[in-house]
């Protein structure tokens, strides 16, 4: 194998991605009181999703240790290693990667691997979108000084949006007040999240799911450069155990414009938890 795409499990493989070699994730660690479980291949969402609605304590992350990143730069066997995690501003997922390949480079003085890691700034779809980025600019003959540069000002460039059905998660967690929950809940006002530079902020609010959708579809489109720009630009939907809704999203982005590809993959864990039941996460 020539090249190796790693990913931590915020990436939301599609099911393709997950049976192709190339690509591999390192799990986070899934919480909900004393209940812990890997983000691997065996993450139950629908099960999932049972035990945080009866949970009165929010459920929580853990990232990767760095022995994780080191352990699976060891166990591929590709001369090039691409890392891409959540944005370092989300998670200590990134520094735990960072750390890993430091160990790997101590262990290894002599390996002819070339390594390099991206810090997303995005998380799900986004995530999801820059490895199929790396992918495709392999599979284009490109070499690993070029890939770097592209796939870092892809990085720098990524949209994230995303709509929660639910904001009993954040206000589990203790990062909204059950004022403010209970108003959001009561007023049926979904906000539309997204990122700026790896951070979450609010862009807008809509009163009900269809009408926050819409914006965050319109949103997603202005924010990354218009109709003609996004015909250039691989679009990733992920929906947290919502296919239906999903797909309705991805009609109100052909209604925006067209794009280079359109991906619609499933949230593992990671996004499972913050996006809640229902949740919708987009990526340019």
């Amino acid at each position: 194998m020539s090249y190796q795409i790693i990913a931590d499990s915020c990436g939301d493989f599609t099911e393709e991605m997950k049976a192709n070699p190339v690509f591999k994730l390192v799990p986070l660690t899934l919480e909900i009181a004393s209940y812990s479980i890997l983000d691997d291949e065996h993450f139950d969402q629908l099960d999932f999703l049972k035990r945080v609605k009866e949970s009165p304590v929010g459920p929580k992350t853990a990232c990767p240790s760095p022995e994780a990143f080191q352990k699976a730069i060891e166990e591929s066997d590709a001369d090039e290693v691409y890392i891409v995690t959540l944005s370092d501003q989300l998670s200590g997922t990134y520094q735990a990667a960072k750390i890993g390949i430091d160990l790997y480079t101590e262990a290894h003085e002599d390996s002819p691997k070339k390594i390099h890691l991206f810090n997303s700034k995005s998380a799900s779809a986004g995530e999801c979108k820059l490895c199929l980025d790396i992918q495709e600019c392999k599979e284009a003959g490109l070499g690993f000084v070029e890939v770097v540069d592209i796939v870092e000002k892809k990085c720098n460039d990524i949209v994230t949006v995303f709509v929660l059905e639910s904001l009993e998660t954040l206000r589990k967690n203790g990062r909204l007040s059950s004022v403010k929950s209970f108003l959001a809940s009561a007023l049926n006002i979904k906000p539309v999240m997204g990122a700026v530079n790896g951070t979450i902020v609010k862009l807008d609010q809509q009163r009900g799911m269809q009408k926050a959708l819409k914006k965050m579809v319109q949103l997603a489109v202005e924010r990354a450069g218009g109709a003609e720009a996004v015909k250039e630009k691989r679009l990733v939907i992920t929906h947290v155990n919502a296919p239906e809704r999903a797909e309705q999203v991805k009609e109100d982005f052909l209604k925006e414009g067209s794009y280079k590809e359109i991906v619609v993959t499933n949230a593992a864990g990671v996004a499972t938890i913050y996006a809640n039941d229902q949740g919708i996460v987009a990526a340019l």
